[in-house]
């Protein structure tokens, strides 16, 4: 039976939002949609049946960030002893942040502090309308969506992950999907890879939604115990396992 993988690359505007599904039969992945410019709908319209979603940015704020808004408009904030810049890196970044880091070397950008706060708060819209269907968006990726980074991804799967964004960089792309192509062979394209080649965010979506088939698979890295409450929150981003790349369909490595 076929099985569909969504994959979203959200920004604040629909214009530069990518979206892209995978149909995988278990005898090969075919990549069924590759798109720019989705609108909220056409988001909701997709995420029905599909088996799960990889969603690339940010589906929640720094606990200790949200605490300290909270605090500030009540006018209960105690005084810090500095304002220097370990107290503002403690509400910039969140847990698994700060996780990524560890395992990468990467850094995601600080929903608290960057320009990434304006897709995730039309992220926030898009789940709270999901909840209100009743589908389970949970945050720590134990529902239909996963929260994924395919820069972070594609250097645990040993491939060029720097520099392959913006029309500038076209020769940047092609090479990275040149490593695709040998890293994962049984990828087709259907047609798709020219656009992929020409918009980075078609192909983050495509990453996307290949980093959610691995979550599906048990193939990628959920939170810690000690962490799931505070994912439950704040969002977790679904790393790959070092060193495994995405397999085969019908394979039995997991």
């Amino acid at each position: 039976m076929s099985a569909l993988f969504v994959g979203i690359d959200l920004a604040a505007q629909a214009r530069s939002t990518g979206m892209a599904v995978l149909r995988d039969d278990g005898d090969r992945v075919v990549v069924e949609l590759a798109m720019i410019g989705a609108e909220d709908e056409d988001l909701l319209e997709v995420l029905d049946g599909a088996r799960k979603a990889g969603v690339d940015v940010p589906l929640g704020w720094p606990r200790s960030f949200v605490d300290l808004l909270a605090a500030h408009a009540a006018g209960t904030l105690p005084a810090p002893e500095s304002t220097g810049g370990a107290w503002r890196r403690g509400l910039a970044m969140r847990a698994t942040d700060l996780v990524v880091h560890e395992s990468t070397g990467l850094t995601p950008l600080s929903v608290a502090t960057d320009r990434i706060a304006h897709p995730a708060l039309r992220w926030a819209g898009i789940e709270a309308r999901l909840r209100e269907q009743g589908v389970d968006a949970s945050r720590d990726g134990s529902g239909l969506i996963c929260e994924v980074y395919p820069a972070a991804a594609l250097r645990l799967w040993d491939l060029p992950y720097r520099g392959y964004k913006g029309t500038k960089n076209a020769a940047a792309r092609d090479a990275l999907l040149t490593a695709l192509d040998r890293a994962l062979p049984w990828l087709d394209w259907n047609g798709h890879r020219a656009l992929c080649a020409a918009q980075d965010d078609a192909l983050d979506a495509v990453l996307a939604a290949l980093l959610a088939r691995e979550a599906h698979a048990g193939r990628a890295v959920a939170p810690p115990s000690r962490l799931r409450e505070l994912a439950r929150q704040e969002g977790w981003i679904w790393l790959p396992r070092s060193g495994t790349v995405p397999h085969a369909p019908g394979s039995s490595a997991g």
